[in-house]
């Protein structure tokens, strides 16, 4: 029997995304942060080349004749030619005056002189980074303040930029894959030690309760313990179960075996009709309380073994055979014949206490319920597959009871004043079913029931 798991999701899929969500976390953080860098190189690179184009510019400046004069070398603004030919503009002061360029282009209020100032500005929808600087120039009427301003487009930065984050888009993603490939096996590995210890457990024979004594993980040690733990109170529990079924068999047997050995003796002594009828009512009271204390003891056994089957191979022959001499006795009583019908082999894997108990209730039952100088055949046939029947020519069971006469504790209304206690055919269709088999029941076409084990 499979118990009922409840089960919420995967440990596996569970560290599988939580280790993916980091990778694709990381890769995020990686791009944006050498994009960030590579903007804060390339924005540095063109902002020397813009300070020394200005300060080129501004090294020519000179006073002559009472008048600033500026002569602009070539290469302050070759320097900024740029494959996305960038658009470059300047604009020259004295002071608050507009010596050349474009009037747009505005002195910084905090400009010091020797100092050089980068500002963005955007004119006409474009981006523009632009560089100033000034110097003091000393004529003969006094000091002249003379700043340069030199503003270049930022279409061959814009350019740059999108390559770096294309590349790094590019770095971003083979990063998360890898990530996510080893944190899928990361979390496959992880997950197969418990699958490990898993198949350890359920490779296990049913009888073997010992302690796992597999090295696993410090993580799976308490759990590991806890099993440990719960299978040694279970293997004490079987025991003293079992125990107690052996043990109660005896002392419940016994004492009714005595008990009616004496009322038998005493039965024969007597003589006074009343005093008969009552020794025999006892004798029966006791058959019966010894017959149903017996299969329910014999039930009790049967439902603890049933989860703890003992396997090994059986011949259904042997077994039979044991069984049928062992009952002889109780037949001739009845001038029953029991008769065998076997097609060999007859070998099953199967667990032979269970198999003797169910084909003795069958045999047991027949017997009971046949009527005297009749004959009892026990067949075991290999076709279509494994199975023991058992005849008789009895009356034969009630066509509307067919399908409850293998429940607990029921009996047929034809049984008469047989002793029964119901459980002889639960007991048998139980075995079977341990074995992966079926109890049917039916009746003869020439009169008798037919009880079969299927295996």
């Amino acid at each position: 029997m499979t118990a009922n798991v409840i089960v919420s999701g995967s440990l596996r899929n569970r560290l599988a995304i939580i280790l993916t969500g980091g990778a694709a976390l990381l890769a995020l953080v990686l791009y944006l942060v050498v994009r960030a860098l590579a903007a804060q190189v390339a924005q540095q690179g063109q902002d020397n080349i813009l300070s020394a184009s200005m300060s080129s510019v501004l090294d020519t400046a000179v006073i002559r004749d009472g008048r600033v004069m500026l002569d602009f070398p070539y290469s302050s603004f070759s320097m900024l030619n740029t494959q996305a030919d960038d658009r470059v503009f300047y604009a020259i002061y004295e002071g608050e005056t507009l010596l050349s360029g474009y009037d747009w282009l505005v002195v910084p209020d905090d400009l010091a002189p020797e100092n050089t100032v980068f500002e963005t500005t955007t004119i006409n929808g474009d981006q523009l980074r632009v560089a100033t600087g000034s110097r003091v120039l000393i004529g003969s009427d006094g000091p002249r303040n003379v700043s340069v301003s030199i503003a270049q487009t930022q279409d061959a930065l814009s350019n740059t930029l999108n390559g770096i984050s294309r590349n790094v888009a590019f770095l971003g993603l083979g990063f998360f894959l890898m990530s996510s490939a080893l944190a899928i096996w990361a979390a496959s590995t992880t997950s197969g030690q418990m699958r490990r210890l898993t198949t350890s457990v359920t490779r296990r024979g049913p009888q073997d309760l010992s302690p796992v004594t597999k090295a696993v993980p410090s993580e799976m040690a308490p759990l590991v313990g806890s099993l440990n733990t719960f299978m040694s109170r279970l293997d004490h529990t079987l025991t003293q179960s079992e125990d107690f079924i052996a043990e109660a068999a005896h002392r419940i047997r016994t004492p009714l075996a005595t008990v009616r050995s004496h009322a038998e003796a005493t039965l024969q002594r007597v003589d006074r009709e009343d005093n008969r009828k009552s020794l025999q009512a006892m004798v029966r009271a006791i058959d019966e309380s010894s017959r149903t204390a017996g299969q329910l003891l014999d039930h009790a056994m049967v439902t603890f073994r049933a989860e703890n089957l003992e396997m090994s191979q059986v011949d259904l022959a042997d077994l039979l055979q044991e069984l049928v001499l062992g009952m002889t006795p109780v037949a001739e009583m009845k001038d029953i014949t029991i008769t065998m019908k076997v097609e060999s082999p007859a070998t099953l894997l199967g667990d032979a206490i269970l198999l003797q108990n169910a084909l003795r209730n069958l045999i047991d039952n027949a017997l009971k319920y046949a009527p005297a100088e009749t004959s009892l055949l026990v067949e075991v046939s290999r076709s279509p597959t494994l199975s023991v029947s058992v005849y008789d020519e009895g009356q034969g069971f009630a066509p509307d009871e067919i399908e409850t006469l293998s429940g607990r504790f029921v009996r047929g209304k034809n049984m008469g004043n047989k002793v029964g206690s119901g459980l002889g055919l639960t007991i048998a269709q139980e075995v079977a079913v341990a074995h992966g088999g079926k109890l049917t029941l039916s009746n003869r076409p020439e009169g008798g029931a037919c009880v079969t084990l299927f295996f």
